[in-house]
């Protein structure tokens, strides 16, 4: 890193939605911004249902870490942003199969909206 905090554009995640970067690495961290389910070939919204969004979500937090040769294993702390919390059990199953063992601590806050219409969001803080 070349100062106190270095911006990271992702080539492998969709574009930002608005005036934000991927992350920011910090102190040893990777501050990513929230990920909602969008294809980042055609920057749409994809899956009908929380529990898909929620992949495409980790997909894309995936390709975040993975500009800085880190890796989602990585993370410290997760936060989930949905806005139905009846589908918190399917969303949980998708994120068991990211994180099978030695999980991050996790956040999950039920909201009224969220951008693009999603029904969900996620960051991470990720140890570089």
């Amino acid at each position: 890193m070349t100062g106190p905090r270095e911006i990271v554009k992702a080539p492998g995640a969709p574009a930002a939605v608005g005036p934000y970067s991927h992350a920011v690495c910090a102190g040893g961290l990777l501050f990513c911004s929230g990920q909602i389910p969008l294809d980042p070939n055609t920057n749409q919204v994809v899956g009908s249902t929380a529990a898909e969004q929620a992949r495409r979500c980790l997909e894309n937090l995936q390709a975040v870490c993975a500009a800085t040769d880190a890796s989602l294993a990585d993370a410290v702390r997760l936060t989930i942003y949905m806005t139905d919390l009846d589908a918190f059990a399917e969303v949980n199953e998708v994120y068991a199969t990211f994180f099978s063992t030695d999980p991050p601590a996790r956040v999950t806050v039920g909201v009224a909206q969220l951008p693009k219409g999603a029904y969900v969001e996620i960051d991470a803080v990720v140890a570089l």
